[in-house]
């Protein structure tokens, strides 16, 4: 009587199932490369909006005026919403600028908080 070569049922189902699993947790470290690479980013080019903006207000001349302020403003493929707020101090001469960015998501109008930055400004 001859044997023949092979796998059996139960061999290929135990390869599949290990390949499944291998497969399912390749897709997932994937996915949050993908997710964590695309926090970075945005985070990276908020923070360059909030520095900007912070520096426009720093050479300005005088002691800028308490306000508040929001800007729409594209910067790299994306449009942002810069908001400044101005907020007076104790000290009369010292303004803290607080600047938030935000991201609009796709072409609608919801936006997503990404960055915020604070200083302060002195009369010179």
């Amino acid at each position: 009587m001859r044997r023949s070569r092979g796998f059996t049922l139960i061999e290929v189902l135990v390869a599949l199932l290990i390949f499944g699993l291998i497969a399912t947790a390749a897709a997932q470290v994937g996915s949050q490369y993908i997710a964590s690479y695309e926090r970075v980013r945005d985070k990276t080019l908020a923070a360059w909006l909030a520095e900007n903006r912070i520096n426009e207000v720093r050479l300005q001349s005088g002691l800028p005026a308490t306000s508040d302020a929001a800007i729409d403003q594209e910067f790299g493929p994306y449009r942002w919403q810069v908001i400044t707020r101005i907020a007076s101090t104790a000290d009369a001469n010292i303004r803290r600028v607080e600047v938030s960015v935000r991201r609009y998501r796709s072409e609608s109008s919801d936006l997503d908080t990404v960055h915020s930055l604070a200083a302060f400004v002195g009369a010179e």
